[in-house]
């Protein structure tokens, strides 16, 4: 029997989410938690194997509550839920021990597939962010691990504001060789766009916000 917590201050969305989860075979819902010092209190005690966390609750935050119970209680795999697509949440979702971030709007989609993903013990990705947050979470995200000093240069300046031509001014390279070093940033991080480079730049603090 697999066990869920379920942590919402709104007692319908509680009472759907049991509903769904409890109609497949092997799944129990054990805990339900109004706040998250009750989420917190309840992930330790009855140790589920999922714990499915509202983002915005009373007394504590989803990711206060996901930093929590991974503190002290490694085996529980930790969903936030949300309705808000945003892929900074998302990121700090996971750096707090979240696995799976889901937003409330696709919960008829993406619900059973994202908590048996948890159950086996895989991180569950979904949003427009998703290559973004897969390197960020793995590790790939970070730019002394990852990128060659040109290219950590290079894409500080995109993020800057600088076109291929401003960059290839600045390091006297020719533009060929930039947009080739700023392709090859992009494919090691996952990135596939200039505001997603931007984006990952300002999070990596290779500049300034």
């Amino acid at each position: 029997m697999k066990r869920i917590l379920i942590a919402d201050d709104h007692e319908t969305v509680r009472s759907g989410l049991r509903a769904v989860l409890e109609g497949r075979a092997g799944w129990e819902v054990v805990v339900e938690a109004r706040d998250g010092k009750e989420a917190v209190a309840g992930a330790l005690e009855k140790k589920p194997d999922v714990a499915i966390v509202d983002y915005a609750m009373p007394l504590m935050t989803g990711i206060e509550v996901a930093r929590r119970i991974r503190e002290h209680q490694q085996e529980t795999e930790i969903l936030i839920f949300t309705m808000h697509d945003s892929d900074v949440l998302a990121l700090q979702a996971f750096r707090a021990g979240a696995r799976a971030f889901l937003l409330k709007s696709d919960a008829n989609k993406m619900l059973l597939a994202a908590v048996e993903s948890l159950i086996t013990h895989k991180p569950f990705y979904a949003g427009s962010f998703v290559s973004e947050l897969k390197g960020m979470v793995t590790g790939k995200g970070d730019p002394n691990q990852v990128l060659s000093p040109r290219e950590k240069t290079i894409v500080r300046l995109v993020a800057e504001g600088y076109s291929n031509k401003g960059v290839s001014a600045i390091l006297n390279l020719s533009i060929k060789t930039t947009e080739t070093h700023r392709a090859a940033a992009m494919r090691k991080l996952n990135i596939n766009s200039t505001a997603g480079l931007v984006r990952y730049a300002v999070r990596s603090k290779l500049v300034e916000a």
